[in-house]
């Protein structure tokens, strides 16, 4: 159900194939139904789709986020980009929370996680979400490697940030493992925590309520 190296390998795979083709290599999937389809069918064969959504998620945020830091840019634009990144984040969290709930309903039949096992501070899909981001930084950093109109000196820091950046990488994905190992070993366990987002919320921010009727 979940392998680590699977969803590394997956990360760069889609990475690398969107900055060559943004819109053509984009799957069907990630203009699918609502979030609020069936766990089920994420469970049976959409586990894989899952994760590349969440990954597609990040991806635009990064290059949304580029843009409102392009010189030059209007205070339209940037408040437009802005907006952008709200609800963009908004589907990043909420897609990193589907993969918890994916994984809980999967575990469930099993009667795990187990109730008395010491509690992670960490969910897995919060992991995969820090995964997704490094797979990112990662693709960026090697082509500041490789690029050839830069200042002197200007590869090898890049290379020593690719290199911590990899270990970094390593060691988060290490920890994935372990941890579905242990849940499945009824050793430890995760639970989903909410987000809670509340910018988006026009009951919540006040920026938004406050301003009604007026």
């Amino acid at each position: 159900m979940l392998s680590a190296s699977a969803i590394v390998e997956m990360h760069d795979e889609w990475v690398a194939a969107w900055h060559r083709a943004p819109d053509a290599d984009v799957p069907d999937l990630m203009h699918a139904g609502p979030l609020e389809a069936s766990e089920d069918e994420a469970l049976e064969s959409g586990w894989g789709d899952l994760v590349v959504r969440q990954h597609r998620a990040n991806f635009d945020l990064w290059h949304i986020e580029d843009e409102a830091r392009a010189p030059g840019a209007s205070a339209v634009e940037i408040a437009e980009v802005k907006r952008g990144v709200d609800r963009t984040n908004q589907l990043r969290n909420d897609l990193a929370e589907r993969l918890d709930r994916a994984l809980l309903k999967w575990l469930a039949p099993r009667n795990l996680p187990r109730a008395d096992a010491p509690l992670n501070s960490e969910s897995p899909g919060l992991m995969i979400d820090r995964l997704s981001i490094l797979a990112l930084k990662i693709w960026h950093t090697r082509e500041e490697v490789e690029r050839t109109d830069a200042a002197k000196g200007h590869a090898e820091r890049n290379r020593d940030r690719l290199t911590l950046l990899e270990e970094q990488r390593a060691d988060l994905a290490g920890c994935l493992d372990a941890l579905w190992g242990e849940t499945l070993a009824g050793t430890r366990r995760f639970k989903l925590y909410r987000q809670l987002k509340m910018y988006n919320d026009p009951d919540l921010n006040p920026a938004i309520y406050g301003k009604k009727g007026r």
